[in-house]
C-alpha cells in the first residue's frame, strides 16, 4: 500500500502519512515524501500544504527501527528533500503547516519542525528519546534551540523527556491546540487564508528567513535591498508588487496571480 496519501483542493495540497501501526518512516517512504514535497515545491498552481498523519494515535515517531534492523541503513538514501522529504529540500519556499495528530517523537518531531507551523490535538505527546537509544537528534539538536528558550531545549534533547501539547504551546513550540475532531478542519481553515493571500510575498518572506538566520542584519537587510535573493527581485518586479497598492487605493481586495 502507498505510505503517502495526498488529497488536492484548490491551491492546498494536503499529505499523509499512512504507514500502520505507528507511521514510521523507512527509506523508501522517506524518498516518496522527497517527490511529494518536491512536486508540491515545483508546482505554480499549489500554495500551501498540510502534512498530517493517518489515524488518532501516532502522527509519527519517527525512523522506522524495525525496518533498520531488517537493512535499511540510518544514513542511507533518504530522496531528495533528506529524511521525510522537508528537512533539507532546497528552494521550498512555499508555506508547510504540520497537523499534529498524536504522537511525535524522534525524527517524527524533527518532521514537525521542518514545517512552518504547527498546530497539534490536545492528547498529542512529544518527545526527543534518542539520547536514550545512544543516538543523536541530530536535526533537532540544530532548530530547538533556535526555536524555544535555550535550557528548555536542552533539557529535552539531553533527556528525553515526554511532554504534552500544553507545554508545547507554552515554549511555542507549536501555534495551536485544538480538541483532536477539529484538527483537521483548523488545519484546512489556515491553509485557505494563506493560500488566499500573495504567494510571492510569502516566497520572499520564507526565503529572507533562511537566507538571515545566520546573518547579521545589516548583511541581511543590505542583500534584501540590493535585491541579491532571487524570490525578493522576483517580487519587486511583479505584478502582484503593483495590485497590492492599486488594491489599497482602491479600497478593494487584491487578487493576486503569483506574477
Amino acid at each position: 500500500m502507498d505510505p503517502i496519501k495526498t488529497a488536492r483542493k484548490g491551491a492546498i495540497l494536503e499529505v499523509t502519512l499512512d504507514r500502520p501501526k505507528a507511521n514510521a518512516i523507512d527509506l523508501k517512504t522517506s524518498r516518496i515524501m522527497g517527490e511529494v514535497f518536491a512536486e508540491f515545491r515545483d508546482d505554480p498552481d499549489l500554495r500551501v500544504a498540510i502534512l498530517t498523519g493517518a489515524g488518532e494515535k501516532f502522527f509519527c515517531p519517527g525512523w522506522d527501527l524495525k525496518a533498520a534492523a531488517e537493512g535499511d541503513a540510518v544514513d542511507g538514501d533518504y530522496g531528495v528533500g533528506g529524511f521525510g522529504g522537508l528537512q533539507e529540500l532546497r528552494g521550498l519556499n512555499k508555506p508547510v503547516i504540520a497537523a499534529v495528530n498524536g504522537i511525535a517523537c524522534g525524527g517524527g518531531l524533527e518532521l514537525a519542525l521542518s514545517a512552518d507551523m504547527i498546530l497539534a490535538a490536545d492528547h498529542a505527546t512529544f518527545a526527543l528519546p534518542e539520547i536514550r537509544s545512544g543516538t543523536v537528534a541530530d536535526a533537532a539538536s540544530v532548530k530547538l534551540p533556535k526555536r524555544i528558550p535555550y535550557h528548555i531545549a536542552m533539557e529535552l534533547l539531553l533527556t528525553g523527556r515526554w511532554f504534552d501539547a500544553q507545554e508545547a504551546h507554552c515554549w511555542g513550540l507549536v501555534n495551536e491546540v485544538v480538541p483532536a475532531i477539529e484538527l483537521m478542519q483548523r488545519a484546512w481553515a489556515l491553509a485557505e487564508l494563506i493560500a488566499s493571500g500573495p504567494p510571492l510575498v510569502y516566497a520572499a518572506i520564507k526565503e529572507i528567513v533562511r537566507d538571515a538566520e545566520d546573518a547579521k542584519f545589516q548583511d541581511a537587510m543590505n542583500r534584501i535591498t540590493q535585491r541579491q535573493l532571487e524570490t525578493v527581485d522576483r517580487l519587486y518586479a511583479s505584478e502582484d508588487q503593483l495590485e497590492g497598492a492599486r488594491a489599497f487605493a482602491e479600497k478593494r481586495d487584491p487578487i493576486w496571480k503569483g506574477r
